[in-house]
C-alpha cells in the first residue's frame, strides 16, 4: 500500500468513524464552545452555573423517559445549557429529525439567529455540518437540513408549519405563550405532539414559565411528571431542603431611608434555613446549591419533571439582595392597586403561577342548581328552540335551548354525536346502509321536541361552527342544504377575533361568487361572525346569567339530569390579564382563556345558542309578540299525535337569511 493509499484509507476511516457514545451533557462539556455572539462567557461550555440541567439532561436520554418537563423562572440558563446542548448533541451525535416550536414565528427567526447559528459557528464540529456563511435548500432560517436528520424551528400560530412535519424529536419553548385554538383545529401543543406519535422512540421536551393558575399549560405538564426539585445542604446543618421565597429574610429600618424601596433594605437579604434557622449569604446559597440533589416529589411515570425558582440561580444579576428590591417594588405597586409587576414577580422569578381571583361559581356550585324535568322537553316558559354545533373532527358537540320571554331559557339537550363529519358514505363497504353524521344530526335538530304542556315544538334557529378550515366545507354543504326547510334558519358561523365585536351582526357584504372566491362563496353562502368574548361576558362572566338565581328575564337554567360534564365545560374558561408576549400583563385589558385540561364544547355551544337567539331578535319582542306566539303554540298542541320530521324541499325562491327587521314577526313553531 502507497502512501496515497495510506492517506486515503486514513481519511475514509475518520469519515466513517462511528460517533462517540456520549449522553447530552458529556457532548456539552467535551464539544461546546461558547462565543461572544451568544454569551457573556466565553470558552468552553461548563455547567457550573446550571448543575441541576447536567443531572437532568442526562436523565432525559433514558430510554423509559418519553417526556421532559421543566417548569422555570427566568434567569436558570435553560436555551443555553439544555435547549442549545440537546440540539447541538442531535446534530453531532444522536442525528434524527426535530422540530422546535415557539409562541410565535418571530421568536423562532430571533432564537436561530442570536442563539442557534452563534453556537454552530462557535462549535467547529456543529460548524462542520451545518455551515451558517451562505443560504441555500438545506440552511434556513428555519429549517436546518444535515446527513441523518433536519431541525425545524416553528411558530405555534402558523397551522401549516405545526401540522405539515413528522419528526421524532420534539421541542416545545414557552407552552403558555403558545396557540391555545389554532384557527379552531385545536391546541397546538396537542397538534404538535401528534406529529411525533409515528416514532417509537419520540421524545418531548417542554419548557416554560407558568402564567395564571389553572390556565397555565406548563403547571398541568409539572403536575404529571415525577416533580423533581433540586435540594440544597444547609451549610450549618446539613439537613437538604428545596429553596422557597418565604424563607427569605431582609432587615427593615426604623424610618423611611430610601426613595424606591421605603424602610426595606435588600441588601441585607440572607436566606434562613428551614431546620435550624441559620442565615446563609448569597456565597453561601450558591455553594449548597453546587452540592445538591434532585429529589422526585411524585411517582414516575414516563414523565421527568424539574421545577427552579430564580434563587436557584447562580447569575450576579439573581442575587437575593437584586430580587428582594424587585420584590418591594412589585409590592408597594400590588398595594396601590397595580398587580401586574407581581404577577411577572411570582412567574418570572418565583417560577409559580398567579392565583387571579374570580367571582365565576365553580361546577359543582352550580349544578346543584339544575332543575328536575328531562332531557329533550321543553319546561313552561319556553316558547323557541335554537341549537347551537360545534364541530370537531371526531364529533359534533350539540347544545339546544329553550328561549321565553325576557331571553329567560332552558336547556333542552347537551350531547355529542360520534363520527367524521368529512365522511359522507351512506354504505358500508358491503354495501349496508349507515347514517352520515349529518343524517343523525338531521334527526336530533329538526324531529318534533314535547313541550311539558303537551304540545310539540320545532328548533327554530341553529347556528353551526364552520370556523376551523378543515371541516368547514362540509358544514357549508350541509348548511346549504338547509336552506329551504321550512320554519327553521340556519347559519355557518365562526368566532369573531375581535373582543367588541357584537354577539350578532349581519354579515358585512353578500358573497357574490362572481367576484368573491372563498370557500363558503361556492356553496352560495354568508358566513356569520360570533361576538364570542360579549357572549362569555353575558352568559358565565363575573356578573354573568350563571349568577342569576330563580326565575325571571334572563335567567338560564338546565336540567340536573343533564350530562355530568355540562357544568364543568360551560366554565371552562376564565377571563384573565393579558400576557404580552414581553412577560408582562396587561393588568386593565382581560381576556378569555381556557383552563388547562377542560374541554369546552358546551360554551362554544352556548355561545351559538345565543347568537341564533339574537338573530331572531327574541331579546326584543314584546309581551304582545309572546302572548301570540304561545297562543299558536297551544292551539297546534290539539293535534294527537306530533308532525313527523320535515325535510327541506325544493323552494321557488332563496331564502333571505339576512337578519329579520325590527318590525317583522319571526315565526318559531312549524305549526304556523
Amino acid at each position: 500500500m502507497n502512501s496515497a493509499q495510506r492517506l486515503l484509507l486514513s481519511l475514509l476511516r475518520r469519515v466513517m468513524k462511528p460517533p462517540p457514545r456520549m449522553t447530552p451533557a458529556e457532548w456539552a462539556e467535551k464539544f461546546r464552545r461558547m462565543s461572544t455572539k451568544e454569551s457573556a462567557f466565553v470558552g468552553r461550555f461548563s455547567f457550573g452555573l446550571n448543575p441541576y440541567f447536567r443531572w437532568f439532561l442526562t436523565e432525559l436520554q433514558r430510554r423509559d423517559v418519553t417526556r421532559g418537563v421543566c417548569k422555570k423562572s427566568a434567569q436558570v440558563g435553560w436555551t443555553q445549557a439544555v435547549i442549545l446542548n440537546l440540539l447541538g448533541w442531535l446534530i453531532h451525535i444522536r442525528k434524527g429529525t426535530t422540530i422546535v416550536m415557539f409562541p410565535k414565528a418571530a421568536a423562532a427567526q430571533n432564537f436561530n439567529l442570536e442563539k442557534f447559528e452563534p453556537m454552530v459557528e462557535g462549535t467547529p464540529e456543529l460548524a462542520a455540518i451545518i455551515p451558517t456563511g451562505r443560504r441555500n435548500k438545506d440552511n434556513k432560517q428555519l429549517f436546518k437540513n444535515f446527513v441523518g436528520g433536519f431541525i425545524k424551528f416553528v411558530g405555534s400560530n402558523s397551522i401549516a408549519d405545526v401540522k405539515s412535519t413528522s419528526a421524532r424529536n420534539l421541542v416545545i419553548e414557552e407552552p403558555d405563550d403558545c396557540n391555545l385554538n389554532l384557527r379552531g383545529q385545536g391546541n397546538a401543543i396537542a397538534l404538535l405532539e401528534e406529529r411525533g406519535k409515528s416514532y417509537r422512540d419520540a421524545k418531548l421536551l417542554i419548557g416554560g414559565t407558568p402564567s395564571i393558575k389553572g390556565i397555565s399549560a406548563i403547571d398541568t405538564e409539572f403536575e404529571r411528571s415525577s416533580q423533581h426539585y433540586w435540594h440544597v445542604p444547609c451549610p450549618d446543618c446539613d439537613e437538604f431542603q428545596v429553596l422557597v421565597w418565604d424563607q427569605v429574610r431582609w432587615s427593615k429600618a426604623d424610618s423611611e431611608t430610601d426613595p424606591l424601596y421605603g424602610r426595606h433594605q435588600p441588601e441585607t437579604a440572607r436566606y434562613c434555613c428551614a431546620h435550624c434557622g441559620s442565615l446563609w449569604t448569597n456565597d453561601q446559597k450558591n455553594a449548597a446549591i453546587r452540592k445538591g440533589k434532585p429529589v422526585a416529589h411524585a411517582e414516575f411515570r414516563g414523565i421527568l419533571g424539574l421545577a427552579l425558582n430564580e434563587l436557584y440561580s447562580l447569575m450576579h444579576n439573581s442575587r437575593m439582595s437584586e430580587l428582594v428590591g424587585k420584590f418591594v417594588q412589585a409590592h408597594q405597586k400590588l398595594k396601590a392597586g397595580d398587580p401586574g409587576e407581581m404577577i411577572v414577580f411570582h412567574n418570572a422569578t418565583l417560577g409559580l403561577s398567579w392565583e387571579f381571583k374570580s367571582r365565576q361559581s365553580s361546577p359543582d356550585d352550580l349544578r346543584e342548581r339544575g332543575l328536575d324535568y328531562p332531557p329533550m322537553t321543553v319546561p313552561r316558559g319556553g316558547l323557541v328552540i335554537t341549537a347551537g354545533v360545534d364541530v370537531q373532527h371526531n364529533r359534533l358537540a350539540v347544545v339546544m335551548r329553550a328561549w321565553g320571554r325576557g331571553e329567560e331559557s332552558w336547556l333542552v339537550q347537551w350531547t355529542e354525536i360520534d363520527g367524521n363529519p368529512l365522511d359522507l358514505a351512506t354504505h358500508d363497504a358491503d354495501g349496508t346502509p349507515r347514517a352520515t353524521v349529518w343524517d343523525k344530526l338531521d334527526t336530533l335538530l329538526f324531529s318534533p321536541i314535547r313541550h311539558a304542556d303537551g304540545f310539540y315544538m320545532q328548533v327554530s334557529a341553529v347556528s353551526i361552527d364552520a370556523g376551523d378550515g378543515t371541516t368547514s366545507d362540509a358544514v357549508y354543504s350541509w348548511v346549504r342544504k338547509q336552506r329551504y326547510r321550512e320554519g327553521v334558519r340556519v347559519m355557518a358561523v365562526r368566532g369573531a377575533r375581535s373582543p367588541i365585536a357584537e354577539i350578532f351582526a349581519k354579515p358585512k357584504a353578500p358573497i357574490d361568487t362572481d367576484y368573491r372566491n372563498t370557500k363558503s362563496s361556492k356553496y352560495g353562502l354568508r358566513v356569520y361572525e360570533v361576538g364570542v368574548s360579549k357572549a362569555k361576558d353575558l352568559l358565565i362572566g363575573a356578573e354573568g346569567r350563571i349568577t342569576l338565581t330563580g326565575f325571571g328575564p334572563g335567567r338560564m337554567h338546565f336540567t340536573r339530569h343533564v350530562r355530568q360534564d355540562y357544568c364543568e365545560q360551560l366554565l371552562s374558561e376564565r377571563k384573565v390579564p393579558k400576557r404580552q408576549s414581553s412577560g408582562q400583563y396587561a393588568v386593565n385589558e382581560l381576556v378569555w382563556q381556557r383552563l388547562t385540561g377542560v374541554r369546552n364544547e358546551v360554551l362554544d355551544c352556548e355561545n351559538y345558542n345565543l347568537h341564533a337567539a339574537r338573530a331572531l331578535k327574541l331579546h326584543t319582542r314584546t309581551e304582545a309578540q309572546w302572548a301570540q306566539l304561545e297562543a299558536e303554540l297551544r292551539q297546534g298542541g290539539l293535534f294527537a299525535d306530533p308532525p313527523a320530521m320535515t325535510a327541506p324541499a325544493p323552494a321557488t325562491r332563496a331564502i333571505d337569511d339576512s337578519p329579520a327587521d325590527e318590525d317583522e314577526p319571526v315565526v318559531s313553531s312549524f305549526l304556523e
